[in-house]
């Protein structure tokens, strides 16, 4: 029952808040806190209890009840490795979303911390369902608390960012509930017996051409929702639009749920159909890398070069990924971990400075080093963590992912170096903008430094990032199981060749010439 207490803590929590009046928004704060401390807490006996050396998953933790056995939907909760990782990452955002959301939200308190548990709910229903309708159902909630989070929370085009954000998440979501229902009747008539479970269709084999077709449709939910390029255009504003904790929530977790599903169902689910498109899907990622780093570099808005910068880093994991080997999806599994940790930190660093100047241009910074050094120190170790600075976390995600892409095309490998080393430079760029130099704009004089909440909300994100960076062994050991879980069932039920063994053979084709004929 531990992984429903887990999802349902927030839930409660968020009926609670329902119950308290409006005119207290001091116990409403101090509730929503309590409730995402206490599924911060409920993380440690799954820490605990997680069997390391399990195969995938962790059986002993799994859950099943029926749900309408009449169709065959279940309540299936199962965990592995990724799932894990993932959780704990959901619910350490959650936390400090709450805490950061303290000066920041003045208005309509009750329902702003009823709609953020609500989504974390959402969320980790989603990283653990292990039954197709079960997940989309989880899938579905999370779409209705962030748009309401950014449509009535959020800045001056709140509006536009929060339909933009629900037409096009809306959108993936009906061709994915299309493909769940085709698959689901496909092994209702070859079985006879209804079933959602995903385990059941680990097991099926499709055609070749309806692979094609489901994972398409796959394929276009999750990308949407990670997203990647050309599927990105919801994000920058959702991003610069949200109020803080929905900026750190989207991108922390909500981003991950597209890569979660990807690697959950899409892959193993319909492997020749994974090997046919990826190809496009390696060429969108690796325009993605370098069209979010030379757009970030472009932007005046501090908050836009962040999410902009989610791009970048969102078509690399994606990339190690469709390496189709245990070092890339490893490598991927863990720069997911590592963003949420960077990225949700980068946020929450331009909401405090926004909260202070309600500005985020560029332009109106310079000299914070000398009157916020605590904000300043904590800024340079979040932004050297996304740029991937050696004995910090993003530096591992990162390592791996070239790893497995050099294993298949040295080209590919290349391409996604770039994105490391453009990373750098609008980082460092904004970095020396903001913080050094003279103090331009005379406001910025008289800024007080980071209180103890801010220091708090940052000082759990910071501690990771160090010690993911000079320990990366644990969480290594962790991912790994579900990357080769991954691999094995692609492996035992792909009936096409991969890109990389197309591209081989092309170039081995094209290397071969014919022995001179000396008989003449």
């Amino acid at each position: 029952m531990l992984l429903t207490f887990i999802i349902f803590i927030p839930l409660l929590g968020a009926a609670l808040l329902a119950l308290l009046p409006r005119s207290n928004e001091r116990l409403i704060r101090d509730t929503a806190l309590a409730t995402a401390l206490l599924d911060l807490l409920l993380c440690l006996p799954l820490l605990c209890l997680f069997n390391y050396n399990a195969d995938g998953f962790d059986k002993a933790l799994a859950e099943s009840h029926a749900w309408v056995p009449s169709l065959g939907v279940g309540y299936l909760l199962d965990i592995d490795g990724l799932a894990l990782v993932l959780v704990v990452l959901t619910c350490l955002l959650s936390f400090v979303s709450v805490l950061c959301s303290f000066p920041a939200v003045t208005d309509r308190v009750k329902e702003y911390y009823f709609l953020l548990l609500l989504l974390q709910t959402g969320i980790l229903g989603t990283f653990l369902a292990s039954d197709l309708f079960l997940f989309f159902v989880f899938w579905e909630l999370m779409l209705v608390p962030m748009y309401f989070l950014i449509g009535v929370w959020g800045h001056e085009q709140r509006i536009y960012a929060s339909i933009k954000f629900f037409l096009y998440t809306a959108f993936g979501s009906a061709l994915m509930m299309i493909a769940i229902l085709w698959v689901y009747f496909a092994a209702w008539n070859a079985t006879g017996t209804p079933s959602f479970a995903l385990e059941r269709f680990y097991t099926m084999s499709f055609s070749v051409t309806a692979q094609r077709w489901l994972f398409a449709a796959f394929f276009l939910a999750f990308a949407i929702k990670l997203p990647l390029f050309p599927f990105h255009t919801w994000l920058p504003y959702a991003h610069t639009e949200a109020p803080i904790a929905g900026s750190v929530i989207l991108a922390g977790v909500l981003l991950k749920t597209g890569v979660y599903g990807f690697l959950r169902f899409a892959l193993p689910m319909f492997p020749d159909g994974a090997a046919f498109f990826a190809p496009a899907i390696m060429i969108l990622a690796l325009i993605g890398i370098v069209y979010g780093a030379l757009t970030a570099m472009a932007q005046s808005d501090v908050k836009r070069l962040v999410a902009y910068s989610s791009v970048s880093h969102i078509g690399m994991l994606v990339a190690g990924i469709l390496a189709f080997n245990v070092e890339g999806i490893s490598g991927g599994m863990i720069q997911m971990l590592n963003h949420g940790l960077s990225t949700g930190g980068l946020f929450l660093i331009v909401g405090i400075i926004y909260e202070r100047r309600h500005t985020r241009e560029v332009s109106q910074f310079g000299g914070l080093a000398a009157i916020m050094p605590v904000y300043a120190t904590y800024f340079s170790i979040l932004m050297l963590s996304s740029i991937g600075l050696p004995g910090l976390n993003g530096f591992i995600g990162e390592f791996l992912i070239l790893l497995g892409l050099m294993g298949k095309s040295i080209l590919c490998a290349a391409v996604a170096a770039t994105g490391v080393i453009l990373g750098a430079c609008y980082m460092l760029w904004v970095y020396q903008k903001m913080m050094f130099g003279p103090v331009r704009v005379e406001a910025n004089k008289g800024l007080s430094d980071l209180n103890a909440r801010e220091i708090l909300t940052l000082l759990p994100l910071v501690l990771f990032c160090f010690w993911i960076g000079l320990n990366p062994r644990p969480l290594q050991k962790t991912i790994e199981p579900s990357a080769r879980n991954i691999v094995r069932i692609m492996a035992e039920h792909q009936t096409q060749p991969s890109w990389v063994d197309r591209w081989s053979a092309t170039a081995s084709a094209e290397q071969v010439t014919p022995e001179p004929d000396h008989s003449r």
